[in-house]
């Protein structure tokens, strides 16, 4: 897809946000499209989704521990299923995919039900699948309970699992598409959506921000600037002075994947198995799957200069998912050729959620360490400092306070940091 050519830069602005992903994106049109006020989105890279983004899933899935955050998860894939309603355009690039999500819980009987009547509690469609029913609507997919045996590879008598926990309306979007036709929203709407854009100062002024020094030299003046810089966030939080107690860190996250052989019969949704600890989806029309981990164990590998890390996946990395993956769709042929790539997360590891809004540093505000949640959120995240920002709300906004988010919040106590809490 051909990056935007647009770069121009015409201050003083009213916001600046440091990061064209898919939050900066969001928070740039959200902002637009309920004010007047002047902004630019700067981002280091060439071109749309060269940062996290593009490594992203994009997975859309509602179940998640907090009540807070499946409504936002709600918030967020509405936006993307009413997509050319919310960008406003009349061709957008992106498609929201209804694939379903199947959760896969093992040998534990209670979950499924568990899960249903909350996720039903809160407006989310749902269904329970017994084993019978899962061969039925999705025959490509094991219903075993057991996990593979990762130390020897050897196969067993799989037996039949608990029921199933099924996301009606869960899918996947193109994340690179997305945040083109982001790109172009905001630009219509006279945002400077600008690349090739990197930061090199936070100018401060009487205790607040007044603006950014570019790494060509150039002074922009702002009062408000909004680090959503992703693995980059770091740097700038030292430019501006700020000492953020989270503990926000890139990470190395691999995915792998390979064509879809023509012998694996009908629909496979994208599926959560928690026995083996993969998640795997289809994608290019159902013509590839990629498969990739859910175990809080593959989210530890930091990563400390996140434009040099290894982007190919390790060999055990592959060895250990494809086993599940084999486990999980028996009847995929062991022939055919496996590639991947990795790509970060930002990690916040003291729970895994994103820190957002105003910091100590009046005028600096964060949307920093979303943990693998980023894409799915964004839309609803974007509203959430838009309404912070503006004062103003309008359709496609969550109702979650920005304050459960915020940066002087206790850290939230979980059972599990893994990308699944």
């Amino acid at each position: 897809m051909a990056t935007p050519s647009t770069n121009a830069l015409g201050g003083p602005y009213d916001l600046i946000i440091v990061g064209g992903g898919i939050i900066g994106l969001s928070i740039a049109w959200q902002t637009a499209r309920r004010s007047g006020l002047k902004i630019a989105v700067l981002e280091k890279g060439a071109g749309v989704g060269e940062g996290s983004t593009g490594a992203s899933s994009a997975v859309c899935r509602f179940r998640y521990s907090l009540d807070e955050v499946v409504t936002l998860a709600k918030d967020g894939i509405a936006a993307y299923q009413n997509w050319r309603e919310f960008t406003g355009l009349a061709d957008p690039n992106a498609q929201y995919q209804r694939e379903g999500v199947l959760w896969l819980p093992g040998t534990d009987e209670h979950w499924a039900e568990t899960q249903h009547r909350r996720m039903q509690s809160l407006g989310v469609a749902t269904e329970v699948l017994d084993a019978t029913e899962l061969r039925e609507r999705f025959p490509a997919v094991n219903p075993c309970g057991l996990a593979p045996d990762f130390d020897s590879g050897e196969g067993h008598r799989c037996i039949d699992g608990a029921r199933s926990f099924l996301e009606v309306d869960g899918g996947y979007m193109d994340p690179v598409s997305a945040a083109q036709d982001l790109v172009t929203a905001c630009r219509g709407a006279g945002v400077d959506v600008c690349f090739n854009v990197t930061v090199s100062d936070v100018r401060c002024q009487g205790g607040r921000v007044a603006g950014l020094v570019l790494a060509s030299g150039e002074l922009l003046d702002a009062p408000l600037v909004i680090n959503a810089a992703g693995p980059w966030c770091r740097d700038l939080y030292r430019a501006a002075g700020l000492d953020l107690r989270w503990d926000i860190r890139p990470v190395r996250i691999q995915v792998l994947h390979r064509d879809r052989p023509a012998v694996l019969p009908g629909h496979i949704p994208v599926t959560v198995d928690m026995a083996s600890g993969i998640y795997f989806r289809t994608q290019n029309r159902g013509q590839q799957l990629i498969v990739s981990s859910v175990r809080e164990e593959d989210e530890r590998e930091h990563v400390e200069a996140p434009d040099d890390f290894n982007r190919v996946p390790d060999t055990e990395f592959e060895l250990y998912k494809m086993h599940a993956l084999h486990h999980r769709l028996p009847d995929l042929p062991y022939q055919g050729k496996v590639t991947g790539y990795c790509g970060l997360y930002t990690v916040n590891h003291d729970d895994v959620h994103p820190v957002l809004g105003p910091t100590e540093v009046e005028g600096f505000w964060v949307a920093n360490g979303f943990s693998g949640h980023g894409f799915k959120l964004a839309p609803a995240i974007g509203s959430m400092l838009a309404q912070a920002i503006t004062g103003t709300r309008c359709e496609f906004d969550t109702s979650v306070p920005l304050s459960f988010l915020s940066v002087d919040r206790e850290p939230i106590a979980l059972d599990s940091k893994s990308v699944l809490a």
